[in-house]
């Protein structure tokens, strides 16, 4: 039975339709990356999951409770089963690493501050942060940041991870050590993670399904060996990176020839 189970999802915003009747499962225990280019929907699914907004029409079910129709109290609760990571890991600068992690189990339970400093430090370890709890966010590296998100949306022992562009900003070896703690936390803790991406690499390392999208739709869905051998045209061109609107060499070539002559013809 899936874990998210996304059914004729229509999202519209000032008339444009950005979600078109989408359906999509996220079975539990593996990694399903969204993958698809700016503006394709991915962020604006990903809002309708976490219930950060409703949808015109169609139905999100988490866990067996529909986050379009249900309760606050009911929303409140299936979040609590979702730890967030965001792409800017949106830590608070004012706070130390261990704080920033802390903050959800101190708002959010009636645990004593000795159990939430040891929760903490198992977090910070898990990722590989131990050493590094008294600092501030601006004292960490880009992947340390990262890092520290992970650690954070990992507080409350989440059964769904969700990770939104992990990979983004970050260079290939920081990114590829990444990939390997989100591929660590799904064997170590049997956790579901939703990735968001548009990193092809990243996506074919950690991925069990892959659902690609494109203007709203989900063009395939499916393994990663399903998505590779898939032969619909908008597929290929994502995954050779052939661009929409290539440059025309010879005219760039003649446009910056003669804007050279002007400069070198200037008193």
């Amino acid at each position: 039975m899936p874990i998210i189970s996304v059914r004729d999802v229509v999202v519209e915003y000032d008339g444009r339709r950005v979600l078109d009747g989408l359906n999509l499962d996220i079975e539990p225990r593996q990694i399903t990356v969204l993958l698809g280019g700016s503006g394709s929907g991915k962020s604006t699914l990903l809002r309708q999951i976490l219930g950060l907004e409703r949808p015109r029409s169609g139905s999100i079910s988490i866990q067996g409770t529909d986050i379009t129709r249900c309760s606050q109290a009911d929303l409140k609760r299936v979040r609590r089963s979702i730890g967030v990571a965001f792409q800017s890991a949106a830590l608070f600068n004012s706070l130390s690493l261990q704080d920033n992690v802390a903050l959800t189990l101190r708002e959010h339970t009636a645990l004593a501050p000795s159990i939430i400093d040891l929760i903490v430090s198992m977090k910070l370890a898990v990722v590989g942060l131990a050493d590094f709890g008294k600092l501030h966010p601006q004292e960490l590296s880009g992947g340390m940041k990262k890092r520290a998100a992970v650690a954070r949306a990992l507080a409350m022992d989440p059964e769904i991870l969700v990770l939104d562009e992990p990979s983004a900003g970050l260079d290939p070896i920081v990114a590829a050590e990444l990939d390997e703690l989100i591929l660590f936390l799904k064997e170590t803790f049997q956790i579901t993670a939703l990735v968001v991406t548009h990193e092809l690499q990243s996506a074919f390392r950690i991925a069990d399904r892959i659902a690609m999208l494109f203007n709203g739709k989900l063009l395939a869905v499916g393994s990663k060996e399903e998505i590779r051998a898939n032969e619909h045209p908008r597929v290929r061109q994502f995954l050779n990176r052939v661009p929409d609107n290539p440059v025309h060499m010879p005219a760039l070539a003649s446009y910056l020839g003669q804007y050279v002559q002007m400069q070198e013809a200037k008193p």
